[in-house]
């Protein structure tokens, strides 16, 4: 009975192993943000805001939600370093802009319910926006400091620079 039963797992371990694929067949092709790109899309965000008399932080998240730059303006409020990071998370990990967000995520919208993740990353207020490229996000840019509508409009100044 024992033979039997270790004859059929080799043969099954061995169809397994001879149908698999090539470890090069199974990497993955995908877009990441560089630290000059992220820069950039931060600072026009910060400048764009600085020119109209106000100061933010500003954050650009990665494809895979890790920070690839943080600045802050040191005129800007102390909790808008947190919140400019929480939008951009918010945004990438929905691929919707924080502002839309907010819309579809009262009674009866499609988001209804995402108000704030066990672990505080989620923040629905404007100035988050995700960055696609050829239709896949790429990252995500958060911005706060400003109303929710000068975030979001900077945010906006900042993906336009990428």
């Amino acid at each position: 009975m024992f033979k039997s039963a270790y004859s059929i797992a080799g043969v099954s371990l061995a169809v397994v192993f001879s149908v698999a694929v090539p470890a090069s067949a199974q990497l993955l092709t995908h877009k990441d943000l560089s630290v000059a790109t992220a820069t950039t899309i931060a600072m026009t965000a910060i400048d764009t805001c600085k020119s109209q008399g106000y100061n933010v932080s500003a954050n650009v998240l990665g494809r895979e939600g890790q920070v690839v730059v943080a600045i802050r303006n040191p005129a800007a409020g102390f909790a808008t370093f947190e919140n400019s990071m929480k939008k951009a998370y918010t945004s990438r990990a929905f691929d919707i802009t924080t502002k839309d967000l907010a819309t579809h995520s009262q009674s009866g919208g499609q988001f209804f319910g995402i108000h704030a993740s066990n672990d505080g990353k989620v923040m629905i207020f404007a100035g988050g926006i995700p960055l696609k490229r050829d239709g896949k996000v790429v990252g995500a840019v958060g911005v706060s400091g400003g109303s929710g509508d000068q975030d979001h409009a900077v945010a906006e100044a900042g993906a336009g620079a990428f």
